[in-house]
């Protein structure tokens, strides 16, 4: 089943599971080999469960007995599935978040989210890498060590849904969960050649975690587009419709894409500058969408970036806060600064010292934003830009250094204001240069898609980033089927997975 088993996306793999071409058994011990084989290089999943699953897939356990249950008979019945170990519940599995104070956390309930996802029949079978609280666009957490990129084991796969996406490049399963707070499923997408869509705000059900900004939601990185339209389907409200029925986020990847009013930005947005293979990843895929008959103009958002920028870094560090310095609420225990990194710990006590007085002109500037590019999706059907400034960095490269963590310990002791401030602004500027392309959409709440259709002289993917008004995941789809059909990806494999015979 090993070879064949690549060959075919969730869809398909489901298909043959209801077919009785292959078990939900055969498929959960062919992605166990492949996460055994693959995970010692790459790191990507850091909680197993696969006695678990083993029983879910032969429904040998009573029903009824927590995850002993059997899998359900939905859509996507018996393919196996991870889940990101961050900010969803999985009952009985231990959620860490990377974090050294979260490691003994085991929620006793599942999320509405991981519900829906069990009705869809996926089988979780273990869970994935994280940077520590998703405050990194990188996936190193000191706990579990680096999880690396499956097209180069010395390259990062992104973060904060690293593993997971390494983890589906690597051919160990077919798509993943991951969540996107500030780009993190879109980064960790064009890091690892996926696809990768994050959904309008309020589209998924909510974990009940209160976020100012509301600006993080989960969904899934994927090999092909069609997964991820019909996983959003059967977990955002149209799972009591059949399989592809007009009006589904599946039947939108069926039907012909019109053509677009595309604005082309080339702006770096919180970056400084785009790289020569961001740009020309970018430049490549507003060809390739003007020779699919999309009218491509280009376009400066004029927004004021450099503001832009702080009002983030302020909404981010007051939901630090709330999971570091209140970490008890969530876990019963005392958060302790031998617990958390020290560049999470420093986040946090930014947010206390500056977020009461300074969070409600963020989330204006934030209001402002949205009103703003409302008033641009309103002449315009979708907009192209770069989802990163870069090709994926090596590992290591945007760690702190040994004087940023030195200051930082001393602003978390003493806490300076012009000094906290200096520093937040040279650690941030570090992470914009490469990761400050798609921070803006989780401001606005609009739907983007990193969508894989470049790769540099070196064989590192280089997404590009698609968006569009509120509400219009359909749109973005059609769009993603049709770069799809006319450039595939499917059938690019890393040198981890073994190429068609």
């Amino acid at each position: 089943m090993q070879s064949d088993y690549l060959d075919h996306d969730a869809i398909g793999l489901a298909d043959l599971v209801r077919k009785r071409k292959v078990s939900a058994r055969e498929l959960l011990e062919t992605a166990i080999a492949r996460a055994e084989a693959a995970n010692p290089a790459i790191n990507a999943i850091v909680l197993k469960d696969y006695d678990a699953a083993r029983q879910r897939a032969s429904r040998e356990a009573a029903n009824g007995n927590g995850n002993g249950e059997a899998i359900g008979d939905g859509p996507l019945a018996g393919v196996p599935y991870l889940v990101k170990d961050l900010g969803l519940p999985v009952k009985g599995l231990r959620m860490s978040m990377g974090s050294r104070h979260y490691r003994h956390f085991i929620p006793d309930e599942d999320a509405p989210l991981v519900t829906r996802t069990r009705a869809a029949g996926l089988n979780i079978f273990g869970k994935t890498s994280t940077s520590e609280m998703g405050q990194m666009p990188y996936t190193e957490p000191e706990l579990f060590g680096p999880c690396r990129n499956p097209w180069s084991l010395d390259h990062t796969p992104g973060g904060s849904s690293g593993g997971s996406a390494a983890a589906v490049a690597a051919g160990i399963v077919p798509l993943a969960h991951a969540s996107d707070g500030g780009g993190s499923i879109r980064i960790p997408a064009s890091c690892c050649g996926l696809f990768g869509l994050k959904p309008s705000r309020g589209r998924q059900p909510s974990n009940a975690v209160p976020a100012p900004g509301d600006l993080g939601i989960d969904h899934a990185v994927s090999r092909s587009v069609r997964d991820s339209a019909l996983l959003l389907d059967l977990t955002s409200g149209n799972a009591d419709r059949p399989m592809g029925a007009p009006g589904t986020f599946l039947a939108a990847t069926s039907e012909p894409c019109k053509p677009l009013h595309i604005a082309f930005v080339t702006d770096p947005m919180l970056a400084v500058t785009l790289s020569a293979d961001a740009r020309a990843a970018l430049d490549d895929a507003a060809q390739l969408a003007a020779s699919l008959g999309h009218h491509i103009e280009p376009v400066t958002l004029g927004v004021d970036f450099a503001s832009l920028r702080e009002a983030f870094l302020m909404i981010w560090s007051v939901s630090a806060e709330n999971l570091v310095l209140r970490a008890d609420q969530i876990t019963g225990r005392k958060p302790n600064r031998e617990e958390f990194e020290i560049a999470t710990w420093t986040m946090g006590h930014i947010g206390r010292k500056f977020g009461e007085r300074e969070l409600p002109a963020a989330l204006e500037a934030q209001r402002q934003v949205s009103a703003k590019l409302t008033d641009l999706m309103t002449r315009y059907d979708a907009i192209l830009c770069a989802t990163l400034a870069s090709a994926p960095i090596k590992i290591g490269e945007m760690q702190p250094t040994a004087i940023e963590k030195m200051q930082m310990r001393a602003v978390t002791t003493v806490p300076v204001e012009p000094l906290m401030r200096k520093l937040l602004t040279e650690v941030s500027n570090k992470a914009f240069a490469w990761a400050g392309c798609t921070e803006l959409f989780n401001l606005t709440g609009q739907p983007a898609m990193s969508v894989p259709l470049y790769w540099n002289a070196r064989g590192l993917p280089i997404g590009v980033q698609f968006a569009t008004r509120e509400g219009g995941e359909a749109t973005l789809l059609r769009l993603a089927a049709q770069l799809e059909a006319a450039r595939p990806w499917f059938d690019r494999r890393p040198p981890l997975m073994p190429a068609r015979s």
